[in-house]
């Protein structure tokens, strides 16, 4: 057979194990059956909309028992009545037309399904069911038959719906109406033209155009009010005094203009100056509001556990586990409340809480906590705690989660405000009462016009659309940030925390070396087709290491939790696992990572396991160094500090065997020292590190399925351009500050004339929005021009790509900038 992939998923495979079936081939059972149901369905169309796009189908049949739990389920329908039922997942491996065209054709696989709406955006499936036809466990089961397995957690199970806060949208909305109508009705007032029905009817128009700008002053502008008197209140300066001011007293001069019939007054630009505001804040609230930045342990907890009572099996929601309960865990599995092991060994990876690579290894009797993972065969452990007592829940409770992150920081529009504010106040005030003595109806008009023409609407706007548009360019770029905000802080970081396992080594590969008796073709055969047979991580790497030649019956097979396997192949007794395992008399070193072989008692060598660190890894950490104050943080043992510090600038300090808890107080130390801090982790173990720093950065090898409490989520894909993204945010600044320079330049000559009484109101008013828009380009020029520079541009894959959907699929895009 020439093909050396899966037709169905793609991956890579021998070609001695390639299963053929209809001139197919396919690297396991489980593909080739989901290509036979594809096939016997009429689904063929699936491979024709994106190459091998599927996913290996899950092999565990009882993992999702506990949706045959009606208290369980009812809590994960959106809908239940009348024998209908509507329930929303969450499918991972969403990623091509394939994956949606097939999700919206399920109801040709289940006759109990009458429909399901795919949205790509969310990577969520919506299908409604008929429940006597079908169950949520039979549906669950469908969809990891097929390679789609849904991603369900206690979160789902405790969330409420989500209520979406379209208040700004509503508000923009009506200021655009306003804007809009009022500059269309105003047009003839510009030229002064002389026309009998428009004179006529002047009144009429007036009349109008003050009723349109009354939605606009009194429900559009509010949150400039409620923001100004706030500031008021707490003694503080900010951008929202002069602006509310400024929009109060144009919307009176307005009144007064028209009352007396002195002209149309500046309704037009009040209500234009209140729609670019908001349009700045929208255009940041709409960026990548698709992605979660909060999550707790609740994301990553399974949502029911298997109680053994009576020597029957139940499955329960996991809040129902009480201390004293029998609990069976079963391989991969998460263990939900600390608890004694009741099984003779157990072998346990904690890499989700601590960060130690390396599973722990546990006999009877021992104390395991929350958090950790099941590594081999199933086990049974008796609850000590309830979910809300146990290690972890205790570890999230940590105050730096139960407060928001106060900005210490004032923004630089804060700091601008602060002078430019009591300035702009004194000119105005200073001008009235110099005008007041020799002219009253000029000093009004000096009074509104300085604080029209000066009105800090450019620096207002310079700052959401400069932000806005650089979060939206990283978006592009798979850096996915919390909020604008985020980009300010990340221009003033000067040092930065990496964390080793997940971050700067990639958790699916390891560097696999050989020390010993050399092994030969036919030897490596053997020890590949042995460890095919377990499930333990190390036996899995191995398996993927090793070139196969052939498959080779195993006549005996059996596997010791925690220390090996044994079996007999071609007539030799084979043992592969720890050295006591397979009988090495002298200790090695614990922080070095090996598998043993023993071929009929006699120990051959040892495979030595290293991590495997992250393409371009020392490239960027070169890069970031001459800026950057570098350190590595890890709750892993110090096995690799040779080889990192070979690999890191000079002078990096390296920090081991880290709990989260010191993770955290090591940033608050730094912090103290007058540092800003930024940190890079990818696990539950850095949410607290995360969250303490002035940026949180997650790294994902899955956007939409993993993201502890951060600031931002950077695509594992995009690891080397972290220094090209912290670049970008100290253009931006820069970018607000030249922009800054030009809105003030251009006050300080409108000023002049406003002062000097030479400046109409009705000039300042027309000059201003003319000023904004030059502000607003100008910031997305310079922008963009930053980000071709340092090249931050969209990295999608092609399987990204949604366009030539069939026209079945109906695919919502909440968010076009997400995709």
């Amino acid at each position: 057979m020439e093909n050396s992939t899966c037709f169905h998923c793609g991956q890579d495979m021998a070609k001695a194990q390639a299963i053929s079936f209809r001139d197919k081939v396919f690297c396991c059972n489980g593909c080739k059956t989901v290509f036979e149901i594809f096939s016997d369905n009429g689904l063929h169309s699936y491979y024709e909309l994106g190459l091998s796009p599927g996913a290996r189908p899950l092999e565990d049949q009882n993992k999702y028992d506990f949706l045959a739990n009606e208290e369980i389920v009812s809590r994960l329908l959106q809908f239940n009545e009348g024998g209908i039922q509507i329930v929303n997942l969450n499918i991972p491996h969403i990623h091509c037309s394939s994956c949606v065209w097939i999700l919206e054709n399920l109801r040709k696989l289940h006759k109990g399904i009458t429909a399901s709406q795919v949205n790509f955006n969310e990577k969520t499936v919506r299908i409604t069911f008929n429940s006597s036809a079908a169950s949520l466990k039979e549906i669950v089961e469908l969809l990891c038959a097929i390679g789609y397995e849904p991603y369900i957690s206690l979160e789902h199970f405790d969330a409420k719906k989500k209520q979406h806060d379209r208040t700004l949208t509503y508000k923009l909305g009506v200021a655009f109406f306003c804007f809009g109508n009022i500059m269309l009705l105003s047009f003839p007032e510009y030229f002064e033209m002389k026309e009998y029905w428009l004179d006529q009817y002047r009144g009429f128009f007036r009349a109008l155009i003050f009723a349109l700008s009354l939605p606009s002053f009194l429900y559009s502008a509010s949150g400039y009010y409620v923001a100004a008197w706030k500031s008021i209140k707490a003694k503080m300066l900010n951008i929202e005094i002069p602006i509310a001011l400024g929009i109060i007293v144009m919307f009176v001069r307005s009144v007064f203009d028209m009352a007396l019939d002195y002209g149309p007054g500046f309704f037009d630009s009040m209500t234009g100056l209140v729609f670019f505001m908001l349009l700045g804040k929208m255009f940041q609230a709409k960026t990548y509001n698709f992605l979660s930045f909060e999550r707790d342990f609740k994301s990553y907890f399974p949502i029911a556990v298997t109680r053994i009572l009576r020597e029957t099996e139940q499955s329960i929601p996991i809040y129902k586990v009480e201390p004293g309960d029998r609990l069976l865990i079963r391989n991969r599995e998460l263990i939900p409340a600390d608890g004694i092991l009741m099984s003779e060994m157990a072998a346990i990876d904690y890499s989700f809480v601590t960060g130690e690579s390396l599973p722990v290894h546990k006999k009877s009797g021992d104390k395991v906590f929350a958090g950790g993972r099941v590594d081999g065969s199933a086990i049974e452990i008796e609850a000590v705690q309830s979910v809300s007592q146990s290690y972890l829940t205790q570890l999230w409770s940590n105050a730096v989660f139960e407060k928001r992150k106060q900005r210490t920081r004032p923004s630089l529009t804060d700091v601008v405000s602060q002078y430019f504010t009591p300035a702009l106040l004194l000119l105005a005030f200073c001008g009235f009462g110099y005008w007041i003595f020799f002219d009253a109806d000029k000093a009004f008009n000096v009074f509104t016009a300085v604080l029209i023409v000066a009105c800090p609407c450019a620096l207002a706007l310079t700052a959401p659309f400069t932000l806005g548009n650089v979060l939206r360019l990283m978006g592009k770029a798979k850096l996915y940030l919390k909020s604008a905000p985020v980009i300010e802080q990340l221009s003033k970081i000067d040092t930065i925390i990496f964390d080793k396992t997940g971050t700067i080594t990639c958790n699916a590969q390891s560097r696999i070396s050989y020390e010993g008796s050399p092994l030969s073709d036919e030897q490596k055969n053997w020890i590949k087709n042995i460890v095919r047979g377990s499930n333990h991580p190390l036996s899995r790497m191995l398996y993927n290491h090793l070139a196969a030649t052939g498959t080779i019956a195993i006549t005996e097979f059996m596997e010791t939790t925690g220390l090996g396997v044994e079996a007999k192949i071609a007539g030799h007794t084979i043992r592969i696992g720890s050295a006591r395992f397979v009988g090495r008399e002298f200790a090695e070193a614990a922080l070095q990572t090996a598998v043993y072989v023993s071929i009929d008692g006699n120990v051959s060598g040892k495979f030595i396991f290293q991590s495997q660190y992250r393409e371009g890894l020392a490239e960027l950490l070169h890069r970031l160094h001459p800026r950057y104050e570098i350190k590595i943080l890890s709750g892993d043992n110090e096995g690799e500090k040779h080889l990192l510090e070979k690999l890191l600038p000079f002078g990096t300090e390296l920090v081991f065997n880290q709990t989260p808890e010191q993770k955290l107080e090591f940033i608050k130390r730094l912090q103290s020292q007058g540092r800003c801090v930024m940190m890079v982790g990818d696990g539950l173990n850095d949410a607290g590190a995360l969250a303490q720093s002035d940026v949180g950065i997650a790294i994902s090898e899955n956007v939409n399925v993993f993201s502890p409490a951060c600031d931002g989520i950077l695509d594992a894909t995009q690891f080397q351009a972290l220094q090209r993204f912290l670049a970008l945010s100290k253009k931006a600044m820069l970018t607000i500050k030249l922009s800054f320079a030009l809105s003030l330049l251009y006050n300080a000559i409108g000023l002049s004339f406003a002062l000097s009484g030479n400046l109409l109101p009705l000039v300042a008013a027309i000059i201003m929005p003319l000023s904004t828009i030059t502000i607003i380009s100008f910031v997305t020029l310079m922008s963009n021009h930053y980000a071709r520079k340092f090249k931050i541009t969209a990295q999608m894959p092609k399987h990204d790509k949604y366009h030539g959907l069939p026209q079945t699929a109906n695919v919502i895009l909440v968010h076009n900038q997400a995709i």
